[in-house]
């Protein structure tokens, strides 16, 4: 079976479970996204590596498994999010031992897999048979409706102030849509 690279689009709070949040990885070719539910701790876990900035005060789990690796010569090539039983998604990662040229498949939580994928740079894969049973498909953002555009020039022209206001109030009534689209101007403004 061939492989089908993912990457990581985003990580959002769960609409439909407490303390719960929602892992998005897109297809690097295609239009499908697979959404994968993680607790708040993997949440983070991930949030940290992604964002990058975010320096913690003793390494995280994950961060001492990147310590251990470096220190042993084991490099991470790939995740594989190989099973998907009852809506729990099963995964494996494929570590080499630099010196000894050794490779070994250990099983994980999709959760865990993704935050060492992270740390170590390596990609993230799945298969077809996966993305059929559990993918949406993405919308294409040229098929906006004219309200849709009217929306994201209304947004433009708020100040930083008014937009860092508009996302917490986002954020207080539970809008995460909303507040996703915000936070991508106030990012796109300071970056």
């Amino acid at each position: 079976m061939d492989l089908i690279q993912l990457n990581i689009s985003a990580i959002r709070q769960s609409d439909s479970q407490n303390n719960a949040y929602v892992l998005l990885l897109n297809e690097t070719v295609g239009k499908r996204q697979l959404p994968i539910v993680i607790g708040w701790c993997e949440a983070r876990a991930i949030a940290v590596a992604l964002d990058n900035k975010e320096q913690t005060e003793r390494p995280l789990t994950h961060d001492l498994f990147k310590s251990f690796g470096d220190s042993f010569n084991i490099t991470i090539n790939k995740i594989v999010i190989h099973k998907l039983v009852e809506g729990v998604f099963h995964s494996t990662f494929y570590c080499k031992n630099i010196a000894s040229n050794e490779e070994t498949e250990i099983d994980a939580r999709t959760s865990d897999a993704i935050a060492i994928a992270i740390r170590f740079s390596c990609p993230i894969f799945t298969y077809e048979e996966i993305l059929s049973r559990a993918a949406i498909l993405i919308n294409d953002p040229s098929k906006h409706t004219k309200k849709e555009k009217e929306k994201e020039k209304e947004i433009s022209m708020y100040s930083l102030k008014e937009l860092q206001e508009s996302l917490q109030e986002a954020i207080k009534i539970e809008n995460y849509e909303k507040a996703s689209v915000i936070r991508d101007e106030i990012k796109r403004r300071t970056s």
